[in-house]
């Protein structure tokens, strides 16, 4: 193309905007002031319809010039003030408007429902609304910890910055059934498939409302939206623009926190700012920069009881390692690594000693290995031969489990965390119907997050960018999401590798006898024999010379009398201090070299996890209301394409035969019709269509319908469905861990390892009668699918009692279990076979219930009293809706779905944010939460079976929080004192999570156009 031609299109493009700019305006000025005539800073003004407006300066002074001809309506709305429509039939230079403050009970208005603005009373579903008033008046530390007062809303509380939101049952670390959006865009980590909680989310001081939609959401929003969906929306730099700061600081305190040393830590300060700038020009260019910077010391995971079920002991019964060898703490790692068949293993090895022990050459090279061997072998030759099995089987290498000794979980990671969020905007505004948006919001943060590991997450990054021209009735924007894991790392495996760069566990298998007396087991092993058989000898001794005609009943009495527990457990002792001599404490040059060489290696050769995983989203969606009256039909269209590009370095993912890995793309899009009939009944149908390249196309229904018989009383009905496609990981992971191989369920990996073969058997299966074990052919892996019919009212009574209930029934199909095979085509280096542990869908359905019931009631004087309760129940076991029985995780079958949820939990407040207009507030939140059973791949595997997993208990617990504020309008400035859990009931949220204690703080929050 010339440059004449682009001269042309230029000046052409520039004719068409002088043109747009020269088109008659209606201008408009005045005043906005509340009730008593006092002036009102930050009100925001926009056309009805339109996408201009403006906002009023301090002085409560507006000017707004507008393209729309008249007459059209302005829409005047400031928060904690009853919105106000004006009409307007021409130019006007000295409008007066007043607004009247109100409690505002069911006056919001919501938008993730139905993708259209709408009233909250007259929702199609189930919805909860946090807006500025009530985040800026939440008793909690940030908003996002607020969310947990929401009604039906479960938080798994991994660390301060990390917690993973959860609602309808199959609460989770990571929770990947919950979709969380910011601004339109998908907060997930792509390369987990989960939100990493506010870690590099929003910034607090940008936020201006949150709208979570409990249950099925993907009829409008697609794949994985099955239990919830977290809208969270940024303030436009057109309606709250200029300086906003907020200093916040305090201290934390629990009584299990301690320091490197094991010092007990005491409260430690923590300190949370942000800051904000937004300007807009002549209400056509504006922008917006954000930044904030949170540091602390983490909560800690102490919890040390023993879940290893080994030897008889249970995790109600503390423990160590001194009362059972097989001790497997729940927050110590390294421990997990056991001895499988216990020191029983080692009696192979035993009588190969005892048979070298038997000739002088024998003896002699066990001499060169080990004088004690030498000596054991020759003591225990001078046993009866007829004695000497049973001498091995019953006292010296009893059948006892044995686990390794671990590291506690604070020498293992760093508790200083952090989180740093910047995000900028350019928004412009085209004309009255045309707004285009450039964002970009990066996020850093240092935590620790648990998982099938507790995930170390240092300097972890997610940042987003995103491009967006939106209309009256229509979107289109593209973003990518990028995920950077910086240097985080697993500290189990790290725990582990530590022990194994140390010391092996069990020696190679051409090892020979000196590389067995050099590993771990075999070193407490035999030592363990050599002290059973030292005191063995003069209690067999003392019988034989009591029964001298008796050589059986004398080893009976001896065997008794060692294996009396305050004896085993002095030689265990002994045992323990000969295989860990020399172990690398914390703190020392030892334990850092390794440690730095583990967590700089990738994981399987080391603990460090490696991902650069990127997002790909392009989207948009255009309503008919220009084309169609909608008072006819309200009808909207929509659409989507997704790609996630894998990338691990090969250390994660499965790689293609060139060494790349794979990409995954999926689009989807969906048909909205709301159609009123009648003043009194609304009906919204839906329909989407899904497709990922790996599965079938999913379609996603939903109808539902709103009877109002007046304003004020709404019941609603729906049949809602959603899906959840199998996370990247589910789809392509193929990572060896210390003890077993991860894969994902597609046909990939499945050829990879050919386990369709025939050879494959389902690992543990072996017994007596079945020794070649159970034969398992994987089948299809298809996306989950949930089914949900609910019924609700919501009314407000008397203009005071403000009533939201609901009841809703799901099904559950294509359940992602997993399952452990064998295969002869997986086998280590020692020629084993390796776990291989895969996903499968579970082929029944899995049935749930639960209802919820809120109630806010508005007292004289702005006084609030509120409060929800809310109910989910598994369908399995006998549990029923109304029973005093826990949840089950395990079904009858055997079938693990770690349903993980209570069944009651209840919220109840008291608050008033300006009482009797003095600028002093306040709010009180009691939080309660029955006690739960908790399954988690962090446990091991036989902590998670039917008989056993009842008692892994998440105790019941309650929480206090409270905060008073002061408004300062002399400075523009909150004044806010505030305290968590201020009763000091110490809890956990899940199992391997930390306990969580009080928070105290003090913040300032300075705004420019104070609302």
């Amino acid at each position: 193309m010339s440059r004449h031609v682009h001269y042309r299109i230029l000046s052409t493009g520039l004719l068409l905007l002088l043109s747009l700019a020269a088109w008659a305006q209606t201008k408009l000025s005045g005043q906005v002031t509340d009730a008593a005539g006092q002036p009102l800073p930050g009100v925001s003004l926009t056309v009805k319809g339109k996408v201009s407006g403006t906002i009023t300066d301090t002085k409560g002074n507006f000017n707004l010039s507008t393209n729309t001809a008249p007459p059209f309506t302005l829409i005047v709305t400031s928060v904690g003030f009853k919105t106000e429509q004006v009409n307007v039939t021409g130019s006007n230079a000295n409008l007066s408007l007043k607004l009247d403050e109100q409690a505002l009970l069911g006056q919001e208005v919501v938008v993730a429902a139905s993708r259209v603005e709408e009233s909250v009373m007259k929702s199609p579903v189930s919805i909860e609304k946090m807006d500025l008033r009530a985040i800026q008046n939440a008793a909690a530390p940030s908003f996002y910890d607020a969310l947990r007062n929401l009604k039906g809303v479960e938080v798994s509380q991994q660390s301060l910055t990390f917690g993973s939101i959860n609602t309808r049952g199959f609460t989770g670390n990571g929770n990947v059934r919950v979709v969380q959006m910011i601004d339109g865009m998908d907060n997930q980590a792509p390369g987990l498939n989960f939100a990493v909680g506010n870690i590099a989310g929003i910034s607090e001081l940008d936020l201006e409302s949150v709208e979570l939609l409990p249950g099925a959401a993907s009829a409008l929003y697609g794949p994985n939206a099955t239990n919830g969906l977290l809208l969270m929306t940024s303030k436009s730099p057109f309606l709250y623009q200029g300086l906003s700061a907020q200093a916040k600081a305090g201290i934390m305190q629990a009584s299990n926190r301690v320091n490197k040393d094991g010092s007990a830590q005491g409260a430690t300060p923590f300190s949370d700012v942000a800051i904000r700038y937004a300007k807009a020009f002549n209400n056509k260019l504006a922008f917006k920069l954000n930044a904030s910077y949170l540091q602390a010391k983490d909560w800690q995971a102490t919890d040390y009881r023993d879940q290893s079920f080994n030897n008889g002991s249970t995790p109600g019964n503390p423990t160590n390692s001194a009362s059972n060898p097989g001790y497997n703490g729940i927050n110590i790692y390294g421990d997990e690594n056991s001895s499988g068949a216990g020191l029983a293993s080692l009696r192979t090895t035993l009588g190969q000693i005892v048979g070298l022990g038997s000739t002088p050459a024998g003896l002699a090279q066990l001499n060169a290995v080990s004088p004690g061997l030498a000596q054991l072998a020759g003591g225990i030759n001078q046993i009866p031969a007829a004695l000497r099995t049973n001498l091995i089987n019953d006292v010296l290498l009893p059948n006892v489990t044995v686990n390794r000794t671990g590291y506690q979980e604070r020498a293992l990671v760093d508790y200083d965390t952090k989180s740093l969020k910047l995000s900028g905007a350019l928004h412009y505004r085209f004309n009255d119907k045309l707004e285009g948006i450039l964002q970009a919001n990066w996020g850093s943060g240092t935590t620790v997050y648990t998982s099938s590991d507790r995930y170390y997450i240092k300097d972890f990054v997610l940042a987003q960018y995103k491009a967006e021209l939106r209309g009256t009735n229509f979107f289109v924007r593209a973003y990518t999401t990028q995920e950077r894991s910086g240097d985080a790392y697993a500290a189990g495996i790290l725990g582990s590798y530590i022990l194994e760069g140390w010391k092996p566990s069990a020696p190679a298998a051409s090892a020979g006898l000196a590389g067995a007396a050099s590993a771990w087991y075999p070193q407490y092993g035999l030592t363990y024999a050599g002290g059973a058989f030292q005191a063995f000898v003069p209690a067999f001794q003392q019988a034989l010379a009591a029964n001298p005609s008796n050589p059986l009943a004398a080893y009976q009495a001896a065997a008794t009398a060692v294996n009396n527990p305050a004896v085993t457990g002095q030689i265990h002792a002994a045992a323990r201090g000969v295989a860990d001599a020399g172990m690398p404490m914390p703190g020392s040059t030892q334990f850092a070299a390794l440690a730095g060489a583990i967590t700089s290696a990738p994981i399987a050769k080391g603990a460090k996890f490696l991902d650069k995983t990127n997002l790909y989203h392009y989207e948009g969606m255009y309503n008919f209301r220009d084309q169609i009256d909608p008072k006819i039909v309200d009808l909207s269209v929509g659409a989507n394409y997704r790609v996630y590009s894998l990338n691990s370095g090969g250390t994660l993912f499965l790689t293609k035969a060139d060494g790349s890995e794979y990409d995954i793309s999926e689009y989807g899009g969906y048909l909205q019709a709301i159609k009123g009939l009648g003043d009194q009944l609304k009906v919204t149908g839906s329909i989407r269509y899904d497709k990922n390249q790996n599965f079938d196309g999913q379609f996603s229904p939903r109808i539902s319908a709103v009877f109002s018989p007046s304003n004020s009383q709404n019941f609603r009905a729906s049949y809602q469905t959603g899906f959840r496609i199998p996370t990247t990981q589910n789809q392509y992971i193929n990572l060896q861990t210390p003890v077993s191989l991860l894969i994902g369920g597609l046909q990939p990996l499945i050829d990879r390892y050919k386990l369709n073969d025939g050879q494959s058997r389902i690992f543990g299966s072996q017994t007596a009668a079945n020794p070649g074990g159970t034969p398992y052919t994987l089948g299809e892996f298809k996306p989950e699918r949930v089914l949900t019919f609910e019924v609700g009212y919501k009314g407000l009574i008397a203009q005071k009692l403000l009533v939201d209930a609901y009841y809703y029934n799901s099904t559950l199909r294509n359940f992602i279990s997993g399952v452990v095979l064998l295969s002869p085509n997986v086998v280590s280096s020692t020629g084993g076979q390796i776990p291989i542990s895969a996903p499968v869908n579970y082929g029944k359905d899995i049935s749930y219930q639960g209802f919820g019931i809120g109630l806010e009631y508005a007292l004289p004087s702005n006084f609030l009293l509120s409060g929800n309760l809310s109910n989910n129940t598994l369908n399995a076991g006998g549990v029923g809706l109304f029973s005093s029985e826990k949840n089950l995780n395990v079904l009858e079958d055997g079938t693990q779905i770690g349903f993980n949820t209570p069944k009651y939990r209840y919220n109840i407040a008291f608050a008033n944010r300006n009482i009797r207009n003095s600028g002093w507030g306040f709010n009180v939140t009691y939080r309660y939460q029955q006690a739960t059973l908790w399954q988690d791949l962090i446990m091991p595997a036989v902590a998670r079976t039917s008989a056993l997993n009842q008692q892994i208990i998440i105790p019941a617990f309650g929480t206090l929080d409270a905060q008073i504020s002061k408004r300062i309008p002399g400075i523009k400035s909150i004044l806010k004192l505030g305290g968590s859990n201020i009763l000091q009931q110490e809890y956990r949220t899940g199992w391997g999570n930390p306990t969580i204690g009080s928070m105290y703080y003090l913040s300032l929050s300075f705004d420019e156009l104070m609302r």
